[in-house]
């Protein structure tokens, strides 16, 4: 594991942040951190990073405590905050010279590279850019730093559709070639495309914790029947689950692949039936809207 927290917890006062934070990310794989604004995405990053101590518990990144060696956690870190401020009066070449001769893991020619591909003209003095022009000029710099992990708050806010989609490539090639990823974001699709597995945050609290590969073999079966509904068969308990069972309709939820059900589905006075993958969004509000703030894993 490269990074380890043990009820890791920030409080201000009587508002808790960050409440007793129990997670592990594993070397190579993109991890997605979830939640509405508030949630403790961006204290956790921060207490990770050692730029805040915790109230209580620990966290070690690359075997440095975080509280205790913020500076060996950095040298092992490239992080892109939530909102990075560059100078104004540089231009975009003058932000990746001034970045690379700073640290030498940024490497000048991979930032280079790492503008093109987003469309990002840095000859254009940083004052005069746009919001999403100044995230590619930080992208660059973060992206192109060699650091065993990567942190990525919000990385594809303020960006187009085209720029998005070349950022998640990016994230891709960095797990590809052995780094590992944090990736903060709000934005559901992308977090299901990019990350292998992601953790819900609600309220400061971790609530939940998804295997996007499990996901993807999870389904919802929506049936109207010409019959009654005789229940689950009990050497299918394990793979599938009866959600909702109204008058004549049915809805289950496979947290399997299908070809093991379909026989049984075929058994059932079927009318009509619509199969769906349940998606992380689904996941998202089952924990965001529910009441129940215990921890879950799928």
């Amino acid at each position: 594991m490269i990074v380890r927290t043990d009820q890791l917890t920030k409080r201000y006062a009587r508002f808790t942040a960050l409440d007793a934070c129990t997670l592990e990310v594993r070397r190579g794989e993109i991890f997605g951190l979830l939640g509405p604004n508030g949630a403790g995405k961006t204290t956790l990053l921060r207490l990770l990073l050692g730029f805040i101590r915790p109230t209580a518990g620990s966290a070690h990144v690359a075997g440095c405590d975080c509280e205790h060696d913020s500076l060996g956690v950095r040298r092992r870190t490239a992080y892109l905050p939530g909102e990075a401020r560059l100078f104004r009066r540089m231009n975009g070449h003058g932000v990746l010279d001034f970045f690379s001769r700073l640290r030498p893991a940024c490497r000048r020619d991979t930032a280079a590279r790492v503008a093109d591909r987003l469309g990002l003209d840095c000859t254009r003095q940083v004052g005069r850019m746009s919001t999403g022009m100044r995230q590619k000029l930080a992208l660059a710099v973060v992206l192109a730093t060699e650091a065993e992990l990567v942190i990525l708050d919000e990385p594809t806010a303020n960006l187009d559709p085209t720029a998005r989609a070349e950022v998640l490539d990016l994230v891709t090639e960095a797990r590809a070639a052995g780094r590992t990823v944090i990736f903060s974001s709000h934005v559901l699709s992308e977090v299901e495309t990019a990350c292998d597995r992601v953790v819900i945050l609600r309220a400061g609290r971790l609530v939940h914790e998804q295997s996007i590969e499990h996901l993807r073999r999870s389904h919802r079966i929506s049936a109207r029947l010409a019959g009654p509904f005789t229940g689950v068969p009990e050497a299918l308990a394990a793979h599938v689950s009866l959600a909702e069972h109204r008058d004549d309709r049915v809805v289950l939820e496979a947290a399997d692949s299908l070809p093991r059900l379909l026989g049984w589905l075929a058994t059932l006075p079927l009318e009509e039936m619509q199969v769906e993958p349940v998606g992380l969004g689904a996941v998202y509000d089952r924990f965001h809207r529910g009441s129940n703030d215990a921890h879950g894993t799928i």
